[in-house]
């Protein structure tokens, strides 16, 4: 069990204003660098200047963290980025990423070449650097992950994954941004990162245009995940994330000549980063207006990166030519706006909480099977309720559940033991003995119900009279009529145990007390869904009651997406959602923590959990 804890640097809410970094790239046609000559140029290191295009003889000028010439090298640019990465070792968020117009050079300054590799290798490389560095004796253990992923006409795919569908992206109720399915592989080295992520990028989408031999035609983002964990107690965990995203460029399509696909690709990248104008404006507003980070999938990934808890660093690229004017003369505009946006860091911790051993009473320890010790602990306590002087259905149930658990015992004690063509056909057997339990307790049940149900129209209840009546007319159970109910034994060796619990009556009157028994365990006196919140629940058996929610509640920790779907009221959408809950705070202590998941109110619990329990009477 964990405990999520919020804490800031020093106890103080320390702010991080995004450092913006500008790149100019060389000339890529030097013919026409003599006849119009550069329309920007640097002035300094931090400073430079673009032609006014309404009056040539004046220019605007620029202030920014860096300037980075058309000289400057791929080292040079990331000692831009380097500063911000030893926050993601210490619990915080760090965000790098590339803005510009397409041919720009967005693409070699975040990945590069094998002989001038860019912004991402150089990173993961120092991020392990960084923990190598790290005294061995500082009393904590390092783990280190990535995940990959594009966004693509709307649509976030997996890299890793080639053949995944789209994935939804989610945040918890501590405001982290999480995509449940993503794949996260763990890493130990940079030759394992690059052996990964180097076909990864082959699967990212490209394609050619008239200003770009290979065009990204979609936003990619890296993921490098840092986890570190306390040696001793009380073990506390922090989790640090770092976002190198190549964002796909803006595009002229008179100039480009998209139609088509590349039309509709283009479409979707001018929309998403129109939105994250939007985003930038509304930060840079001072007012309580809404920030639309919700309106496309890539603001609501860069989320942390602006306005969020990252260290953020925009590298914005531009082109010297003049037909890239109006496309550099926006993004420096952005880039100056992007400067002003205030971030809020902050440690992500957990604190993992001591679990105390549960000491084993003797007769659990001979049972041996760990599946089986829970099952023992209800039938102490049926057989205590017994004596304390239960009804005779609860009699017959207790000692039907005895011998099928005994028998269930000496299989798995067998398994232990047996060889694998006698394990699998002894593992059948357990589950046909398993579901048949199911059916004989869902039955006692019912007709527990039942007689219930009699007791209360009646002031004299006669159960014994009702099976010497049984006994005394052999003649009408097996001679059966049209209006007969016909009952046939479940097992021949079970009759005595299920011979009490069968009174014969005529077949319409029998339905009708079923319906009536299903009904009062599904709804409240009114007809309608429960008055008050627990009152179906008082209407069943306790024992039955605590097996079910101990089945759900299995699933809910330990299902896959698949078995998620499988319980009743939850879709593809809510067993995502599931995963993602669980993904951040660990296994489900109790069925009601389900109210915890995003969307899932009491109502809607209420009805999922009465749902998938009578759905298991039925079994």
């Amino acid at each position: 069990m964990a405990q999520r804890v919020g804490v800031s640097d020093g106890g103080n809410k320390k702010t991080s204003r995004v450092r913006v970094a500008v790149r100019l790239r060389p000339y890529m046609n030097k013919e026409d660098e003599k006849s119009e000559g550069p329309c920007v140029r640097g002035l300094d290191s931090q400073n430079l200047e673009i032609i006014n295009w309404r009056n040539a003889t004046e220019t605007v000028k620029y202030h920014f963290d860096v300037f980075h010439g058309e000289q400057t090298t791929q080292q040079e640019v990331f000692l831009s980025v380097k500063p911000i990465l030893p926050h993601i070792l210490n619990g915080q968020n760090a965000s790098v990423f590339a803005y510009g117009p397409t041919g720009a050079g967005k693409t070699h300054t975040m990945l590069g070449s094998s002989e001038q590799p860019g912004v991402i290798p150089r990173a993961v490389r120092e991020v392990f650097k960084l923990v190598k560095a790290k005294d061995e004796n500082d009393g904590w253990d390092y783990s280190i992950g990535m995940s990959y992923l594009e966004i693509y006409n709307e649509k976030v795919l997996d890299l890793l994954s080639p053949n995944s569908q789209d994935l939804p992206i989610r945040e918890d109720k501590d405001k982290n941004i999480l995509i449940p399915g993503l794949t996260h592989m763990t890493i130990t080295s940079f030759a394992d990162f690059d052996k990964h992520f180097v076909p990864a990028t082959l699967n990212r989408t490209t394609a050619s245009t008239k200003l770009n031999q290979r065009s990204s035609r979609s936003h990619a983002v890296l993921l490098i995940k840092v986890v570190r964990t306390q040696q001793k107690l009380p073990h506390r965990q922090q989790t640090g994330k770092l976002y190198l995203v190549d964002l796909a460029g803006s595009e002229d399509n008179r100039r480009t000549g998209n139609q088509g696909i590349r039309l509709k690709e283009s479409g979707a990248i001018n929309l998403s980063l129109f939105t994250l104008n939007k985003v930038v404006d509304s930060l840079n507003s001072g007012t309580s207006v809404r920030v639309p980070y919700r309106d496309s999938k890539l603001t609501r990934l860069l989320q942390d990166s602006l306005g969020g808890s990252a260290h953020s660093v925009m590298i914005t690229n531009i082109a010297p030519e003049y037909k890239y004017y109006f496309d550099t003369f926006s993004a420096l505009n952005f880039a100056a706006k992007s400067k002003l946006v205030v971030n809020k860091p902050f440690t992500r911790e957990t604190v993992a909480l001591p679990v105390l051993p549960v000491k084993r009473s003797r007769e659990e320890r001979e049972a041996g099977g760990s599946g089986s010790e829970p099952q023992k602990k209800k039938q102490k306590e049926e057989k205590k309720t017994e004596q304390d002087g239960s009804s005779p259905s609860a009699h017959h149930h207790s000692s039907l559940e005895q011998s099928l658990m005994d028998r269930l015992i000496a299989l798995e004690k067998r398994t232990m033991s047996s060889q694998d063509k006698e394990r699998l056909a002894m593992l059948k057997e357990i589950k046909e003995l398993k579901e048949k339990q199911r059916e004989l307790e869902s039955k006692a049940m019912l007709f527990s119900q039942l007689a219930r149900d009699k007791s209360n129209t009646k002031q004299e209840p006669d159960f014994e009279n009702n099976t010497a009546a049984l006994r005394r007319k052999p003649s009408d159970a097996t001679k059966p009529n049209k209006q007969q109910a016909v009952v046939q034994p479940l097992q021949v060796s079970l009759r005595q145990h299920l011979q009490p619990l069968l009174v014969v009556k005529k077949q319409s009157v029998c339905v009708k007390k079923k319906e009536n028994a299903l009904s009062v365990l599904i709804e409240s006196p009114g007809g309608k869904e429960n008055s008050t919140e627990n009152a179906w629940e008082s209407q069943l058996d306790q024992s039955m009651l605590d097996r079910s929610k101990q089945k759900i509640l299995q699933i809910l920790n330990m299902g896959c997406l698949k078995e998620l779907k499988g319980l009743q009221q939850i879709g593809d959408k809510k067993a995502k959602l599931i995963l993602g809950w669980r993904e951040i705070h660990g296994h489900f202590t109790k069925v009601e923590d389900l109210i915890q998941v995003e969307g899932m109110t009491e109502k809607r619990f209420s009805s999922f959990m009465k749902a998938n329990i009578v759905s298991a009477m039925g079994k």
